[in-house]
């Protein structure tokens, strides 16, 4: 018997639409499986061809779900000047019984998404369920999974504040999420001191290099702010960082791995994962007046469950083409 799997392209991917809802609800589940010890996800190893450029292999298992693989990622900062994205690659899914690809699919979609999705599963825990005001700084790719997300589990949602360097980069994001999101009044800052001041939760997206200037400096975040640096820790200083309350990461082997690499070089020692938040173990908010940040490395548990829910919703959907073995 001819064994076979499915090829996803990106624009399969993009078509299947998996609702950012399901995605989150995905995460929580699998995180809640990290909690107790039941997944697998070894430090992402990595080739770096050029400078700040990376390829990192991102393996994964989490067994009850029925989801293993592994996620083939690059991030090129000098892509989009190209036409090019700024991350690209593809997630390869297995049979955890057999060992056999299922699937093989772009990962472009799933890495925005699933990456907005932990941030906005992170705010469950560490924002103020009223935030009414939401700020980003970077209005990017992720700028724009981390606003879907966030109008997931913050209903109060109703202000964006908008910074970036790149002025077409704003209008852009203003061009295509004014029309998805009619009832948010929509804001552009004139610096990132305007948009922590005035945020109750933000995001910090730009690119991730070890040798960043930040730009966020102590007494910005306001009292009761809740902050994800989606770009490690780029966007921050060390004053800045040194006043939250509470910082919670992903996975504290990985965090540890990077800062080995060189990366982190701002961030105080953290001690709490997401996982532990998710498991009850540890609190997170306990007080409106906490300043709380979540820094997250992207776990591949969130790709391959995530792929997985992709994967199965095409096969229903009749998207993509099979393929060989």
């Amino acid at each position: 018997m001819s064994e076979k799997l499915l090829y996803l392209s990106r624009g399969d991917v993009e078509r299947v639409s998996l609702p950012m809802g399901e995605i989150i609800e995905s995460l929580e589940a699998a995180f809640l499986e990290k909690a107790r010890g039941l997944t697998e996800a070894p430090p992402k190893p990595g080739i770096h061809p050029r400078p700040e450029c990376f390829l990192h292999a991102m393996p994964a298992c989490v067994p009850s779900r029925r989801a293993a693989g592994i996620k083939w990622v690059a991030g090129y900062p000098s892509n989009p000047a190209k036409g090019l994205p700024y991350i690209s690659g593809l997630i390869i899914l297995n049979d955890p019984e057999t060992g056999l690809p299922l699937g093989v699919m772009d990962c472009t979609w799933i890495t925005a998404k699933r990456t907005g999705a932990a941030s906005a599963l992170a705010a469950r825990y560490l924002a103020r369920p009223d935030s009414r005001v939401m700020g980003i700084c970077g209005c990017g790719v992720q700028g724009r999974s981390h606003l879907e997300a966030f109008l997931e589990v913050l209903p109060n949602l109703e202000e964006v504040i908008l910074y970036d360097l790149n002025p077409q980069a704003l209008e852009s994001f203003l061009g295509e999420m004014k029309p998805r999101f009619p009832r948010l009044s929509f804001q552009k800052a004139r610096s990132p001191q305007e948009v922590a001041q005035e945020a109750d939760v933000m995001v910090t997206a730009a690119l991730i290099l070890k040798e960043a200037t930040p730009s966020i400096l102590g007494g910005w975040l306001k009292p009761g702010g809740f902050a994800s640096a989606v770009d490690f820790d780029c966007y921050w200083s060390r004053e800045a960082l040194e006043e939250m309350d509470l910082i919670v990461t992903d996975d504290l082997e990985q965090l540890g791995y990077y800062r080995s690499l060189g990366y982190f070089p701002r961030l105080p020692q953290v001690q709490v994962e997401l996982a532990e938040l998710v498991g009850g173990s540890r609190a997170g908010r306990t007080d409106a007046s906490q300043k709380t940040m979540a820094v997250f490395l992207g776990l591949a548990i969130e790709d391959m469950v995530t792929g997985l829910a992709i994967l199965q919703r095409a096969k229903q959907l009749g998207i993509g083409m099979e393929l060989p073995l």
